[in-house]
């Protein structure tokens, strides 16, 4: 029996920030087995994220061994995001 998807506490916050910079988001962490948080598509560009609690230890945000094989193995973009300023970086919004 596969256990419920667990959702970052910002993760919210996040796709919220996206969408109203104009940004597409698809949820995919439903998917699992170490599929990225989100895909998200903006100018042209689609980008796979993987959504981590920035307000918890850095030992706490590792990659999963199933997101760690997940990342090795996708020959794609795919990062990693902790926050809404990393969103911005990623992004090319500078300006915020």
């Amino acid at each position: 029996m596969r256990r419920a998807a667990r959702v970052d506490a910002n993760q919210r916050e996040i796709v919220e920030y996206l969408r109203e910079r104009g940004a597409s988001v698809q949820p995919l962490h439903t998917v699992g087995q170490g599929c990225p948080d989100i895909l998200v598509g903006y100018a042209g560009i689609n980008y796979a994220l993987e959504i981590k609690d920035g307000t918890k230890p850095m030992s706490a945000r590792k990659l999963t061994p199933q997101e760690q094989e997940w990342h090795d193995k996708w020959q794609g973009q795919v990062e990693v995001v902790a926050s809404t300023w990393d969103c911005a970086v990623l992004m090319g919004w500078g300006d915020e």
